[in-house]
């Protein structure tokens, strides 16, 4: 799978080279502001796509010795990476806007530069769709959250070649340091939406899709000696996924059956999560009175109240903020 994300990638790098290169020959044709601040989030696209090749090789090498989660979490830097650099991509373009409000520039040879424009801004569409359908199937963060930056991309190009037109019916040359001041704020905007995963990634922050995915595998496949399940926690390295768990279990359960308990679980959660492989650390815990209430298990011959009702395992039930044998966190 790393070899079709690496091989996606390298295409995408060597289109953000070429619509690079056509657009700064836009802007040495039209000296226009707001086309060199398109032309500055080029060069983000094409070092951004670099790290990104670099962050599918990464993580995709297997685990050895100092890396005993695999090299995933590469792919949470990567994006943060990207929106580093377009947060100063924004910041340049914000500056240049300024200067041109100062000093404003003559524009030349308009219809050139939408043209050259308009190209690009199709090609960075379609490109940025292909990488976030392939990311979203894959799945892969570093192909969905750049496949996003491109669409971005395109979306702003076109608004500035409406400026453009503007420009060259009214002849209003403050629209361009206006088209390069948007623009720059626009970068911002998505600098922060590519850096928020990226730090909640590296910061292990609970991915509540999955976890309510997990929640779904756990109650379709409860067994009966499965008497509670606490302390959960979901981790992601890339594609892959950690789980550690407490799973309550009779405590008078012979050590091979616990056993077989643990596998099930650990084969449920496996099956259930159809995308890269999960990989599960699970403690069993001993049943204690205060479990009687919510066990399922039939016939247990130590029970020391009623049953009223299972443990419903959710968000609040299931995430380490209850201890064993308590019903409420």
């Amino acid at each position: 799978m790393k070899q079709k994300e690496k091989r996606i990638v390298f295409i995408a790098l060597v289109v953000s080279v070429l619509l690079g290169i056509i657009k700064f020959m836009a802007y040495f044709s039209t000296r226009s502001v707001a086309i060199l601040s398109d032309a500055l989030e080029s060069i983000v696209n094409i070092l951004s796509g670099g790290f990104a090749f670099y962050s599918i090789y990464l993580a995709g090498q297997p685990r050895d010795k100092n890396h005993p989660y695999g090299h995933g979490k590469v792919e949470f830097l990567s994006i943060g990476m990207e929106g580093a650099m377009l947060f100063l991509a924004g910041c340049l373009i914000l500056y240049k806007a300024g200067e041109y409000f100062l000093y404003p520039r003559t524009i030349d040879q308009l219809d050139y530069g939408v043209f050259l424009l308009g190209f690009t801004a199709l090609a960075n569409l379609v490109v940025g769709e292909l990488l976030r359908a392939s990311g979203r199937k894959i799945p892969s963060i570093t192909l969905s959250g750049h496949g996003k930056h491109l669409r971005t991309d395109g979306w702003s190009t076109i608004a500035l070649i409406c400026a453009l037109i503007l420009i060259r019916i009214s002849s209003w040359r403050w629209v361009d340091p206006t088209a390069s001041l948007l623009i720059g704020l626009f970068v911002l905007r998505n600098a922060f939406q590519l850096i928020r995963p990226s730090v909640s990634g590296l910061m292990d922050e609970t991915d509540l899709k999955i976890l309510d995915e997990v929640i779904l595998i756990l109650h379709n496949y409860r067994m009966e000696d499965w008497v509670d399940i606490h302390n959960l926690r979901i981790q992601k390295y890339g594609n892959n996924y950690h789980l550690d768990c407490h799973l309550t279990l009779p405590y008078y359960l012979e050590l091979e059956k616990a056993d077989q308990q643990i596998k099930a679980l650990s084969s449920a959660v496996s099956r259930g999560i159809s995308v890269g492989e999960v990989e599960c650390f699970i403690q069993t815990d001993p049943c204690v009175p205060s479990c009687c209430p919510y066990c399922i298990k039939k016939d247990c011959p130590v029970r020391h109240s009623p049953f009223t009702g299972p443990m419903p395992w959710t968000r609040e039930t299931l995430l380490p903020n209850r201890k064993h044998g308590e019903t409420e966190k």
